[in-house]
């Protein structure tokens, strides 16, 4: 695994060659968490993909509810034009 610095043996003189590696061990294990974290752009292309079939179902069912209201207030009107009619033509 590589480090994010490039010169182990200042932290050895620094810290001591155990507390060094102790560091260096935590390091790369804070590492290798955040990169199995990361979204790669095939993740982002699959969220993408997978969010825009629901949309175009949501769409599709939106348009399916609006046609069904719009039929059924038409023959309601309709049956209210009929009726209007049959009262005021007698």
């Amino acid at each position: 695994m590589a480090l994010r610095f490039d010169d182990p043996t200042r932290l050895e003189k620094a810290l001591g060659e155990e507390a060094a590696g102790v560091l260096i061990n935590i390091l790369e294990k804070q590492d290798e968490e955040a990169k199995r974290e990361i979204a790669t752009k095939h993740d982002l292309r699959e969220t993408e993909l997978r969010l825009l079939a629901e949309m175009s179902k949501l769409n599709a069912d939106t348009k399916a509810d609006i046609l069904k209201w719009v039929a059924a207030m038409l023959i309601g009107q309709a049956a209210l034009i009929a009726a209007l009619m049959k009262l005021f033509t007698k």
